[in-house]
């Protein structure tokens, strides 16, 4: 059921798509269907992509920013998928034209096309004044990826099966944090392939209540990304990269976000974080390096 939160909508809308930063990732067994089952804490942020979106006759996509070179065209690009399934389902006024600033390496384990498409979501909900119920609008993200309906919430979340349970997780401590892509692309279901059934069970231990940082990232140490193997075959510079993170003063954790190539340090300090941020990219001028602090709170 679709209520018409408003007469007037907006006409210009402008939404952010964090990056999706896997903390951890179980992989706890392979479905029937050939999809693996996940269990995987997530976080959102220090870096996003930017979408516009205004009022026209048909959907349409231009891309621009540091990373459009690498982005899908035409009707393979999950924006625009997203757009064509959320007209199919809701019957908006309008449909729109839509500008996407790339900011988010691609083929990077940080989730941006499925961010870019549950912004995609959010922003025609706003653009068309429509307040959809929530399951529908979920099966409809849930259909576009495994990790759209997650980032159409794009708050610290537990999430398992393949997606579809979501759980939120409150009360994490800010989280300083150094991304590193070493300029490589991996495709998640290569990845998966590699993988190969190399799996067990989720042991993650009980999530101490209201945690401080050190507790966090004690905590967290004990956990793992059952994808960073299969990866570092793949692409041995993710070993690399996590060698340089280890070897940063102040480094409590560090392990690789979702299928790759990307990797994160959790630092004891923002002060910690940017200079070990600062030291990484003098060192390898051909990695994309970001640093800064997560509020994980919420």
């Amino acid at each position: 059921m679709v209520h018409r939160r408003s007469t007037v909508a907006e006409t210009v809308i402008r939404e952010r798509a964090p990056a999706k930063i896997n903390l951890d990732l179980f992989v706890t067994g392979r479905r029937a269907d050939g999809f693996h089952e996940l269990d995987s804490l997530v976080v959102f942020g220090l870096v996003a992509d930017e979408l516009w979106l205004e009022p026209a006759a048909d959907f349409s996509l231009s891309v621009e920013g540091p990373f459009a070179a690498a982005v899908p065209r035409g009707e393979s690009n999950l924006v625009l998928q997203a757009a064509r399934e959320f007209a199919r389902t809701f019957r908006p006024p309008t449909a729109a034209r839509l500008r996407l600033v790339k900011n988010i390496p691609v083929a990077a384990g940080l989730g941006g096309g499925s961010a870019d498409a549950a912004a995609c979501l959010r922003a025609l909900v706003r653009l068309a004044g429509l307040d959809p119920e929530l399951p529908v609008l979920l099966d409809l993200a849930a259909g576009l990826g495994a990790d759209v309906p997650v980032c159409v919430f794009a708050n610290t979340a537990r999430m398992r099966g393949i997606g579809e349970r979501l759980d939120p997780v409150r009360g994490l401590p800010p989280l300083p944090l150094v991304l590193v892509n070493p300029a490589i692309a991996l495709e998640t279901a290569r990845v998966f392939r590699a993988l190969a059934g190399r799996f067990g069970t989720a042991s993650r231990p009980p999530l101490p209540a209201a945690p401080s940082l050190v507790g966090f990232a004690s905590w967290l140490a004990r956990g793992r990304n059952d994808l960073e193997a299969p990866a570092r075959e793949l692409a041995p510079v993710v070993g690399d990269v996590l060698e340089a993170l280890r070897g940063e003063e102040g480094c409590l954790v560090a392990r690789m976000s979702g299928s790759g190539s990307s990797c994160y340090g959790l630092f004891s300090s923002e002060a910690a974080a940017q200079r070990a941020a600062a030291r990484l990219a003098a060192g390898h001028p051909e990695w994309w390096v970001a640093a800064g602090v997560i509020d994980a709170s919420r």
